[in-house]
């Protein structure tokens, strides 16, 4: 989410909601705790280091091998 009025900064948001909702569903959980943690394990343990760039550009790597491509990237430089 980003300024307002840029459709390129919700862009990603939308993105990232579209596929929460997808993978998770609209269930409801018995209190905000659990809900909390049911979402949490999923953008840890699947959308960050399991789930693939559905891309050629990106290399079909996970969020966390492009992270750590580009930080080891920018540690080389300095």
């Amino acid at each position: 989410m980003g300024r307002t009025g840029s459709c390129f900064d919700n862009a990603a948001a939308e993105s990232f909601f579209a596929v929460l909702k997808e993978e998770i569903g609209t269930r409801q959980w018995r209190d905000r705790a659990t809900a909390r943690a049911e979402i949490f394990a999923f953008i840890e343990t699947f959308y960050n280091r399991r789930r693939l760039r559905k891309h050629p550009v990106w290399g079909y790597l996970t969020p966390l091998e492009i992270r750590q491509r580009h930080e080891h990237g920018h540690a080389l430089a300095a």
